[in-house]
């Protein structure tokens, strides 16, 4: 176990922060987003889904082959599409949504890393 540690260990600890966040973000979606249209609480729900179960990917980016391509890759597609789907539903502007494919597509290649 200290090997995993020592490879991939710091993304236990970027996932314990993203866990925190996605939960303060989901109660604030459920309790502070009253009122706003559903397309833009579909929007918020959707960014914080894909930030919570990445945050759970990231528990296993220790055990993959490659951790920092594989936790790297998982991050940065996190806050690309999350990112992107939160920005969009609390402040209305769609300037970063093409953001959001890239960062699926990234989120895609986390995974896939996974497997290598």
């Amino acid at each position: 176990m200290p090997a995993l540690v020592q490879t991939g260990g710091v993304f236990l600890k970027v996932a314990g922060i993203s866990g925190a966040l996605a939960v303060a973000l989901g109660a604030y979606g459920a309790h502070g987003m009253k009122g706003q249209s559903p397309d833009v609480k579909h929007t918020f729900d959707t960014g914080n889904r894909y930030h919570f179960l990445h945050t759970l990917a990231l528990l296993a980016v220790p055990m993959s082959r490659n951790p920092t391509l594989t936790g790297s890759l998982i991050s940065i597609g996190m806050l690309l599409f999350s990112g992107t789907c939160y920005f969009s539903a609390l402040t209305g502007s769609t300037a970063l949504n093409r953001l959001a494919p890239i960062g699926g597509l990234t989120l895609i290649a986390g995974w896939a890393s996974m497997a290598l």
